[in-house]
């Protein structure tokens, strides 16, 4: 490398795209590359892909172990406000592009790089959150997304640059699906997915069991929160990481947490993806539950409202935004009641709460029962529906009188509640 040369920072996954990038960022600007590969709980083998970065032309290659920060600061915030989008998805790619970014931007001040690159495409999500992102923690890095300038248009012609410039490659085989994967979910794109009407085959599936073929006999998990952090699964503990990663493997097995749903991306189209989120998609259900009975109604109805817009401001990439940053902070005071266990029942694709327990529960047995008690008044029954029904009794009164036939001196009858 000629001394001086300006560096740029890579997101590198090691696969065709990133490889092809790296070169052609070398080839291109004459940047010394650093190669950056962020462990957020994929299954890869990182000195493999290290080795093959170093082959592509990278001058170093970073290997960044976040899967802890990502489950603290960033799955367990969007769990606890029950971030989710368009009703369905728990936005597994969505919190996991700031985190990315972030590790990006630190590598690229520590390094003393004027840009950072990455390989998402111009028709995704992915380049608004990870550039929003950047432009949020440092503006003056410069932003390359080579999809949206170079003159390789496919796969092929990635293929054809990578052996014309001796780039290591692994097979050139179309691949049937587009993944992403981290440690709270997988998804899946392309393939038989991009029509609408075609069903998804089970093929698909790589963690969970098609619901199906899972086992016949249910399974009872009990899960204990603190102040809406899952702490325990049965009565062992668990750091995050495990917690999450053991969920999975329960899930997956009964075929727990299966989405296949067409959403309407950022950038205007829809777009059409199979998710599993089997560990995710269990505590979510759980802390939901416990929420029902550790929370008042208002609080639940307004936590809702939050639980959407959170939802939209991950997937819209505007995680480090002010409203992002207050909105954590209502959900961190309404999560401080939000301890106790719940007990899930997993079956062949279905999770519901069986039972639920918490020192904070909003439940007493000596009001709600239908047998005799000594705290409640039923006659107080009486003035509260009066006084909560008074302004349908007025308009009830008014659209009886425009009933009355014109000029009839007839008087209404009286009416008990006034």
């Amino acid at each position: 490398m000629e001394k001086n040369q300006k560096k740029v920072v890579l997101a590198y996954s090691g696969g065709l795209d990133t490889s092809v990038i790296l070169k052609w960022l070398e080839n291109t600007y004459g940047y010394e590359v650093i190669a950056v590969c962020v462990n957020v709980g994929q299954k890869e083998d990182f000195s493999i892909l290290k080795k093959k970065a170093l082959e592509s032309g990278a001058s170093k290659v970073y290997v960044v172990n976040v899967q802890d920060e990502f489950v603290k600061d960033y799955i367990f915030p969007t769990l606890k406000a029950g971030g989710i989008y368009e009703n369905d998805y728990l936005l597994g790619t969505c919190f996991a592009r700031p985190l990315i970014s972030k590790v990006l931007v630190d590598i690229a001040e520590e390094e003393g790089a004027v840009a950072i690159a990455h390989g998402a495409t111009g028709k995704g999500n992915d380049q608004v959150r990870f550039e929003t992102s950047v432009k949020a923690l440092n503006p003056t890095l410069k932003l390359i997304a080579p999809w949206r300038i170079w003159d390789l248009k496919s796969r092929e012609d990635c293929i054809e640059y990578a052996v014309e410039h001796k780039i290591p490659i692994e097979a050139t085989k179309e691949k049937i699906y587009s993944r992403d994967e981290n440690l709270w979910h997988i998804s899946h794109e392309g393939g038989e997915l991009e029509d609408p009407w075609n069903e998804h085959s089970k093929e698909v599936y790589l963690w969970c069991n098609a619901p199906e073929e899972a086992p016949d006999q249910s399974e009872t998990v009990e899960i204990t929160f603190e102040k809406g952090i899952p702490v325990k699964i049965g009565s062992k503990d668990y750091d995050g990481v495990e917690l999450i990663k053991t969920l999975n493997k329960i899930g997956g097995k009964h075929g727990v947490g299966i989405l296949d749903m067409v959403e309407n991306r950022l950038v205007g189209m829809k777009s059409r993806g199979v998710y599993e989120t089997p560990g995710g998609t269990i505590l979510y259900e759980a802390h939901k539950a416990l929420e029902k009975l550790t929370l008042d109604k208002a609080m639940i109805s307004y936590k809702n409202d939050i639980a959407k817009k959170y939802g939209e401001l991950l997937y819209d990439g505007l995680w480090f935004t002010p409203l992002k940053q207050s909105l954590d902070s209502f959900v961190d005071c309404s999560q401080e009641a939000v301890s106790g266990t719940v007990k899930m029942k997993l079956y062949k694709g279905s999770v519901k709460a069986l039972g639920t327990k918490s020192k904070n529960s909003l439940y007493r047995e000596d009001f709600a029962t239908f047998g005799a008690d000594e705290v409640y008044n039923q006659k107080d029954a009486e003035g509260f529906i009066n006084l909560h029904a008074l302004p349908l009794t007025i308009q009830g009164l008014k659209n009886m009188e425009k009933k009355q036939p014109k000029g009839s001196k007839e008087k209404q009858g009286s009416f008990a509640v006034l």
